[in-house]
């Protein structure tokens, strides 16, 4: 039965024609870099900052249960949304935006390959017919996807990304833990392309306020111990999930061992104690940093958030705190109190078993 006219944003992903409600695209811009999440969804492939908001991207080929192709420098990123959730659809070609008449889908065909939860209809265009995307059902499981998007504005499993996180960065295999945007998703890239895909993620890092200031500050907000703090995100050079530990022999307690990153050895480092809070039971996720000369992996519990403020918001560190020498500040988030940690404080102690015990 054929519907009103709509306006649909048309795209061509594979061998396939798509639409959406052009009233749910936001944005659509080039592919950029992605930062894998560690525990997300599986469809989700990673994330990035969105003008100042972390957004998590979806694959199409995932989201609708197919094989993945590798991605390609000619992708986009459509910026969906439902209900207040965001995430970014990862596709082939954006094509235009036209007005359809919607009608049933049959059960015949190309569709018979496409789990009809996720198909709102068909419209003719010309002698090709375009599957229209419902996306509501797209953006459900980023439903688990509004706590990788409420809390850490972004997730709901908790498991990822990017991500879980317990908000936060969910369930994607833990295979995925250490391993980045070109292993993973465009093994082909070359280097031409790489520094392309990392130009198209800065820019659409939020803009600076002249008005007020000429920097801005970038954070990722993470959970340690039930605790919420924040690290300079400059300092951060992925998420990971911790696969095995190997314990350096007269160590500090904080040094928990060595761990093998893609054939690079780095020390993995509880913070915990330095903060007066209990430490860790086991291993599971971890940041890895680089302060100077050292690189390390700091075990947390999740990441939870990005968010982007000018210097000017960030207030000292009361002068009672008893880790004040570690902390380099604290800012609002929602109706919290985030404590910036001081790295190169943290690190430094014994800065020479950090950066040698590898």
């Amino acid at each position: 039965m054929e519907i009103d006219n709509q306006f649909c944003l048309i795209f061509r992903h594979g061998e396939s024609i798509y639409g959406l409600e052009a009233q749910h695209v936001r944005e659509i811009f080039p592919l950029p870099e992605l930062t894998i999440l560690a525990d997300a969804p599986k469809d989700i492939v990673g994330s990035l900052n969105w003008r100042g908001k972390l957004l998590p991207v979806m694959h199409l080929d995932l989201r609708l249960g197919q094989p993945m192709r590798p991605c390609q420098i000619s992708d986009s990123i459509i910026v969906i949304e439902w209900q207040g959730i965001q995430v970014g659809l990862l596709v082939h070609q954006v094509l235009d935006v036209q007005a359809v008449i919607r009608e049933a889908a049959p059960d015949y065909g190309r569709l018979e390959q496409i789990n009809t939860a996720f198909v709102a209809g068909i419209a003719k265009l010309g002698d090709q017919l375009a599957i229209l995307l419902n996306p509501e059902t797209l953006i459900r499981q980023a439903d688990e996807v509004a706590l990788l998007v409420s809390k850490s504005e972004l997730g709901t499993k908790t498991d990822s990304p990017a991500a879980a996180l317990p908000a936060a960065w969910h369930q994607i295999a833990s295979e995925r833990g250490g391993s980045n945007f070109y292993d993973l998703y465009c093994p082909k890239a070359t280097p031409a392309e790489q520094a392309a895909f990392r130009q198209r993620a800065e820019a659409l890092h939020p803009p600076l306020e002249a008005a007020d200031s000429t920097v801005q500050l970038s954070l990722a907000v993470i959970g340690l111990d039930k605790a919420y703090f924040a690290i300079e995100l400059a300092s951060i050079r992925e998420f990971i999930n911790v696969q095995q530990v190997t314990p350096i022999p007269c160590a500090p307690t904080y040094i928990l061992g060595n761990i093998n990153l893609r054939g690079d050895i780095m020390v993995l480092a509880d913070i915990r104690t330095a903060l007066t809070q209990t430490p860790a039971k086991a291993a599971a996720k971890a940041i890895v940093v680089e302060i100077d000369d050292i690189v390390a992996g700091i075990l947390v519990d999740a990441v939870l958030d990005v968010i982007n403020l000018s210097p000017a918001e960030v207030m000292p560190v009361p002068a009672a705190s008893s880790t004040i020498s570690y902390l380099q500040g604290t800012v609002r988030y929602n109706d919290k109190v985030l404590s910036i940690l001081n790295l190169p404080a943290l690190l430094s102690t014994d800065r020479q078993m950090v950066s040698q015990a590898a």
